[in-house]
């Protein structure tokens, strides 16, 4: 289905929403825009976009309404607390929340939509800054199918890849928190090996350059080393986005009696560097909490 004949409303354009409400434009689509902050509203609106004064105004101006947010918190708030999207909806409307949060929070977002007639899909994405801004992320979808196919179109103008996880909201965001037990775990094991060789005195970028095409290779290895070597942790994905996410992979794992002892060890170690005062470090700057225990430093030699 085509929908650039539809007004699509956008809320939340922080470091990864402004991006994604960027690529709507540019394939076509006619936004009405809402953020607290009046800076990235004023870019929109600069590019031909409509601002809102609230969440609900922009529900009631819009036929899709995307929410972008930080945490769980902020979701609940801005679709169902006060001005928000549920004051503003009319049924037919389809909300979708970009945001990672916890699954049993998107559940309880589809059901008090579902009471006002409207349809909700968690559609929470992978990628970092950068796929943020040239289109190409990776978008995991829990709701129903027809409705998934209908807002098809829309999630091609942001990802390259847009995957029905489950017809049952909180599908896409179980898929979102074990792809961040994924990445902390890759991010960890990076760490870890290359502080290993540091500290027996081998350079790390030539073990790097040994091992990235056999079976140790990943494209966490590809994508961070050469950030890690050049001591660049400009977030992506920042620490305490990402320990955030591992906050909520305990919460879930605590309602469902699954056990995960690594992901609770990274998650300690993030919470390490958060204290260090490294919270808007990228991800990859985890390496840092290793470093401090080994007393070294990963970085180039020539």
């Amino acid at each position: 289905m085509d929908n650039k004949n539809k007004k699509i409303g956008f809320i939340g354009m922080g470091v990864m929403g402004k991006p994604m409400a960027k690529n709507l434009v540019k394939n076509g689509y006619s936004l009405v825009v809402f953020d607290v902050k009046p800076e990235p509203v004023a870019e929109l609106v600069a590019l031909g976009q409509e601002s809102a004064a609230s969440p609900a105004e922009v529900a009631k101006r819009s036929d899709i309404i995307i929410t972008m947010l930080p945490n769980t918190p902020h979701v609940i708030s801005v679709i169902s607390g006060p001005n928000g999207v549920l004051e503003g909806v009319t049924p037919g409307k389809i909300i979708i929340d970009m945001s990672s949060v916890s699954p049993v929070a998107s559940k309880d977002m589809a059901a008090l939509a579902a009471e006002k007639g409207c349809e909700f899909l968690d559609a929470p994405v992978s990628g970092g800054e950068p796929k943020a801004i040239d289109g190409t992320m990776s978008i995991m979808i829990g709701g129903k199918k027809e409705v998934y196919e209908s807002v098809l179109d829309i999630f091609k103008a942001m990802g390259d890849s847009a995957v029905l996880i489950g017809e049952e909201v909180g599908a896409g965001n179980i898929c979102k928190l074990a792809n961040q037990i994924m990445v902390a775990m890759h991010l960890a094991a990076v760490s870890e090996a290359m502080v290993f060789a540091e500290k027996a005195g081998v350079d790390p970028e030539k073990v790097y350059q040994a091992i990235r095409g056999g079976l140790a290779g990943s494209t966490v290895l590809d994508a961070k080393m050469d950030r890690i070597l050049d001591r660049n942790f400009k977030p992506g994905g920042p620490i305490w986005m990402h320990t955030k996410d591992l906050i909520n992979v305990r919460d879930a794992a605590l309602q469902i009696d699954a056990p995960i002892p690594m992901t609770t060890q990274i998650l300690e170690a993030m919470k390490a560097c958060k204290c260090d005062g490294k919270s808007f470090d990228d991800h990859c700057g985890i390496v840092q909490y290793w470093e401090k225990l080994a007393n070294v430093t990963i970085k180039r030699r020539s």
